[in-house]
């Protein structure tokens, strides 16, 4: 057979090959179809049964809820399916302010885990740990809620009391919290200076101000004639928030280069965010302190300044949520909170369910002057009227040195960082 009929052949073949792949993906797609149909085909059959023959009436919204429910919840702990109301509770979840215990939690393995108690909140002053896992509120088991069910539970009126049981890792006995609720208006930043050039700032979450927040402290630590030898970050027991704010706060700190990405089965979760030059970003040194507690917008953070050479990391490995969710409101006032991305730090690297390891590696550690309960024992010196010893009268000299050197006695994490940032110069050649 020469080249012309040979290349006739396979023309007429052409066709042929094209109509059999278009059947072909055709079949699959209607294979597919096809058992979305069998199967919707038997929900309709079991709720038609259920209608008709349960013991007692109804109410095939609650029922349809309920199903619902239980399909989003065999996706993953961030996927959730929200009624009206709990919708109304995450929106303003976002406007940092509502009435509650201040505390974030999650879902893993069916069990409602504290994420980061929010500082100086009620769940916070009671003791409640980052780790801590919930197993009862109010005497009722949460075995079968759902993370909106136990926020909704958790919420209420200021001076109202909630009852949570917890396990906690290193004690052998479940352990019961009594916590009245108070209104919960979450600032985001709070700054202060040490020994008058380190600058410290923390973030406590990601919200609609946070950004705005930063910006203004930044400004007040730089403002005078000192020149800051240093910053530190500090994204412990944050617990994450808004990725639009975390991507403005990561971009206050670089010049250029890639803040996050994300990657789904979409093309609309497909996203790739930069910085830009603003002019403004600070020159010195910044070290972010990071812990089991920093989670999800505040990894963000972490991995764009740490992958840029912007910053160091301290402390130990960040908590691992890197997927992306966005909320679908639904025309009944229910919304849809879909996992439907993961994130990608500037390296492109997946932190999901790994976390961010620090650079430096520093565990936290209680102060002395803590029992085993993390209770703060009573010295002579937190007597009232007592006789001031001379080391102490040293260390309170002008007031507020005293108080640095108190806050870092209490915080080991935070004097290594404060101690490498002023002896900067040394360090870099190390």
């Amino acid at each position: 057979m020469n080249f012309n009929k040979k290349w006739n052949i396979s023309l007429l073949l052409l066709p042929v090959l094209i109509i059999l792949t278009l059947l072909m993906g055709h079949s699959a797609a209607f294979a597919t179809d096809n058992e979305t149909y069998k199967n919707l085909k038997l929900f309709n059959e079991v709720l038609n049964m259920v209608e008709k023959n349960y013991v007692e009436e109804i109410d095939p919204k609650v029922v349809i809820h309920g199903a619902i429910n239980g399909m989003i919840k065999s996706l993953d702990p961030h996927s959730v399916f929200m009624t009206a109301e709990q919708y109304n509770d995450l929106k303003i979840d976002t406007k940092g302010t509502f009435s509650g215990l201040g505390i974030v939690i999650t879902m893993q393995d069916d069990m409602i885990i504290v994420v980061a108690p929010i500082e100086d909140k009620p769940a916070f002053i009671a003791g409640v740990k980052a780790g801590d896992k919930i197993i009862k509120i109010d005497g009722e088991t949460v075995k079968d809620f759902t993370i909106m069910d136990a926020v909704h539970k958790l919420r209420g009126k200021k001076g109202t009391k909630v009852t949570i049981t917890i396990v906690r890792e290193d004690e052998d006995d479940p352990i019961d919290f009594d916590i009245v609720r108070d209104i919960i208006e979450i600032k985001s930043v709070k700054h202060r200076t040490y020994y008058e050039d380190i600058g410290y700032i923390r973030i406590s979450n990601f919200q609609e101000t946070t950004a705005d927040e930063l910006d203004k402290a930044l400004k007040e630590i730089n403002a005078g004639d000192v020149h800051l030898k240093g910053l530190v970050l500090d994204l412990r027991n944050n617990p994450g928030g808004l990725l639009g704010q975390s991507v403005k706060v990561s971009d206050m700190f670089l010049k250029s280069g890639v803040i996050v990405s994300s990657k789904g089965r979409t093309k609309d979760s497909e996203h790739i965010y930069t910085a830009r030059d603003d002019g403004c970003e600070p020159k010195c040194p910044v070290i972010i302190l990071i812990n089991g507690g920093t989670a999800s917008a505040a990894e963000i953070v972490s991995g764009a300044l740490h992958d840029n050479k912007r910053a160091i990391l301290l402390g130990s490995q960040t908590f691992g949520k890197g997927s992306v969710q966005t909320i679908v409101p639904l025309k009944d006032g229910s919304a849809l909170k879909l996992t439907i991305a993961k994130y990608y730090t500037p390296a492109g690297e997946s932190i999901q369910a790994r976390g961010i390891v620090p650079d430096i590696a520093v565990e936290y550690t209680k102060p002395a002057t803590t029992d085993k309960d993390g209770s703060r024992q009573i010295r002579e010196k937190d007597l009232k009227g007592h006789i001031k010893g001379e080391k102490e009268e040293e260390e309170e000299g002008d007031g507020e040195a005293g108080k640095e050197i108190e806050n870092l006695k209490k915080d080991n994490q935070l004097k290594n960082a404060i101690d490498l940032l002023r002896n900067w110069d040394i360090f870099k050649e190390i």
